[in-house]
């Protein structure tokens, strides 16, 4: 492997990324459109907070209840069908939301539904990413692709607001569908059904439940694969400081406004981590950068105890996320490792561990904020997930800092 990153206009040259970019970035916009306008129709209608804030976190929700159980659809049928297939199941269950007099407790179902066609479209895109892009592309679109992830989720969720100001929910979600439909034409167009299609399995077909178990075995059954697992959730235990928002703004004498500048700190660092690492770090100083990365962007939030000034604060969340793109380079080497066969099981499993950790993380930050201050709910965060970190890195396999090649 070049020890010079690709650049941008390399992977832009492979047309199929090309379409698949697209249409994953139109994707990400109907989710964020969608959770936005569906939070303020159901509140409008219900007046309930709850039912509100449950049908917001229904697109988080599916992967811990069904990713691993659902990425197999990504395995067992050709990539390229799956990803047309889940985005108009998504564009026909939106456009049925739109149904005039349509009972509240049904809305909130049929948003469940469709939250639920994400495991298997991201795991399948996720798993197709390694075969059409070849050399340093693979981590460089990784990382591109987590740098629009992350803006697409803040410019998202503030485009949804003022349309849904200017405009109605039903107006959102109509453009939301037609996001989906468009996504379907574009991976129609431009993906070729030899490259979408999955490789022939390492074993037999057989139940739903055990073709899910062989992919979780696959990934912790193999000691680099569960390192790279572990290292990636336990260093996102920081995230918890997205729980405790609200109160640690408090803390600061701020409100929304403040909480909002919180929240965008760490999504920001990863952004520009993103473009340094893949722009302009080479393969083998990823590589090198990539542990002590992991410790620093959770050992730089121990000071919070200290209740440091607010520019301070928002400077340490920033450099957490700056740290924290060591994910991206990972995350291409979690994808190169695992048999082609497995690859959206594995990609299931990564995403609803993910989802479950942060979650997990979440509530126990929210439950000791009731009696500790929130500074040092954070720091207490911190030092969990270094001490994790460190932990894995003393079984940290030596292999693990070789990428490993894509299995066809």
């Amino acid at each position: 492997m070049t020890e010079q990153p690709a650049g941008y206009r390399e992977i832009f040259a492979v047309r199929e990324y090309r379409h698949l970019f697209t249409a994953n970035l139109l994707s990400l916009i109907g989710d964020q459109l969608t959770a936005v306008a569906l939070a303020f129709l159901v509140y409008h209608r219900s007046g309930s907070p709850l039912l509100a804030a449950l049908t917001f976190a229904g697109s988080y929700l599916t992967w811990v209840a069904g990713g691993p159980l659902l990425a197999v659809v990504a395995d067992r049928l050709p990539r390229r069908t799956v990803l047309i297939g889940c985005d108009v199941i998504r564009a026909a269950l939106v456009l049925l939301m739109l149904t005039p007099g349509l009972p509240m407790t049904l809305l909130v179902v049929i948003a469940f539904v469709a939250n639920l066609c994400r495991p298997p479209f991201q795991s399948a895109r996720a798993s197709l990413l390694p075969d059409i892009l070849d050399g340093d592309r693979y981590p460089v679109a990784n990382g591109l692709d987590n740098i629009v992830a992350e803006i697409t989720q803040v410019a998202g969720f503030a485009l949804g607001g003022l349309l849904v100001s200017a405009g109605s929910a039903q107006l959102v979600l109509a453009a939301d569908a037609a996001t989906f439909l468009i996504s379907a034409a574009l991976i129609a167009s431009g993906l070729r059904r030899c490259v979408a299609a999955t490789s022939s399995p390492a074993e037999p077909s057989g139940s739903w439940w055990s073709e899910t178990t062989a992919g979780v075995r696959v990934v912790f059954g193999d000691r680099t694969l569960r390192s790279y697992l572990l290292l990636f959730w336990l260093s996102c235990l920081v995230y918890a400081v997205e729980g405790i928002v609200a109160p640690l703004a408090g803390e600061y004498g701020g409100g929304a406004r403040t909480g909002g500048l919180l929240l965008a700190m760490m999504p920001a660092g990863v952004a520009v981590g993103g473009v340094l690492l893949t722009r302009f770090c080479g393969p083998a100083l990823r590589r090198r950068l990539m542990l002590p990365l992991a410790v620093l962007s959770c050992a730089i939030l121990l000071p919070v105890a200290a209740h440091p000034p607010l520019p301070v604060l928002l400077a340490l969340l920033f450099v957490s996320g700056l740290a924290g793109a060591f994910s991206i380079p990972l995350n291409a080497m979690f994808g190169r490792a695992v048999p082609a066969a497995y690859r959206a099981r594995a990609f299931g499993v990564a995403m609803s561990g993910l989802c479950a950790v942060q979650g997990l993380a979440m509530l126990t930050a929210g439950a000791l904020a009731e009696t500790v201050p929130p500074s040092a709910v954070v720091s207490a965060a911190a030092l969990t997930a270094t001490l994790a970190v460190l932990a894995v890195m003393t079984r940290w396999p030596t292999r693990a800092l070789i990428p490993q090649p894509t299995t066809a």
